[in-house]
């Protein structure tokens, strides 16, 4: 989630939006450039051990023997450059990025995201929504998100996957949702 909402609703707004962080992370940036320029790097190094040039700033990577060395390093290149080109393609559509939007005129939730060839939405009645959960889970693969609990479905989470946000954030999040939709907030 980009921002935990928008600012508090007062008793008299009847919509309240929620903006999605999807792929477009500096942490995703980073690791598709670095896999780039690694990719890069090892084609270039099997380039310069097949035509004996060094092609390379650094190293003498002319000097191995194009077979098997300049091969592999070739093939780890390749498979370098073709996960950059996914990552990059995944930053570019921005995958996962989304809104969550919880309108009670219309009396209706809708939670839409961006997937690769598609918008993915679904829209719940407000009616069914039973609570606001906080899941918080410590350890090695820490999660932190809000979610849904919807009568008769599974729960719907609300907050993007990957870093987990601030504990702080978390709360007020889910608080104000909670607030707003008049449920109660439930795993504080």
């Amino acid at each position: 989630m980009a921002s935990p909402g928008v600012a508090s609703p007062s008793a008299d707004e009847q919509v309240l939006e929620q903006p999605v962080l999807g792929s477009r992370r500096l942490s995703n940036l980073l690791v598709a450039a670095a896999v780039s320029i690694g990719g890069l790097g090892f084609v270039l190094t099997s380039a310069s051990s097949r035509f004996g040039r060094d092609l390379l700033p650094i190293g003498h990577p002319a000097a191995l023997v194009w077979v098997p060395q300049g091969l592999v390093m070739g093939l780890y290149g390749v498979a370098a450059l073709l996960l950059a080109t996914y990552l990059w393609l995944v930053i570019g559509i921005d995958v996962g990025s989304g809104l969550n939007r919880f309108d009670r005129g219309s009396g209706e939730a809708r939670i839409s995201r961006r997937g690769f060839r598609q918008l993915i939405e679904v829209v719940i009645p407000l009616r069914e929504i039973q609570a606001v959960k906080v899941e918080v889970r410590d350890g090695l693969s820490p999660q932190r998100r809000l979610a849904l609990r919807v009568q008769g479905r599974r729960d719907m989470p609300l907050t993007r996957v990957g870093e987990p946000m601030p504990l702080a954030d978390l709360e007020l999040a889910g608080a104000r949702l909670a607030r707003f939709l008049g449920v109660p907030l439930e795993g504080l």
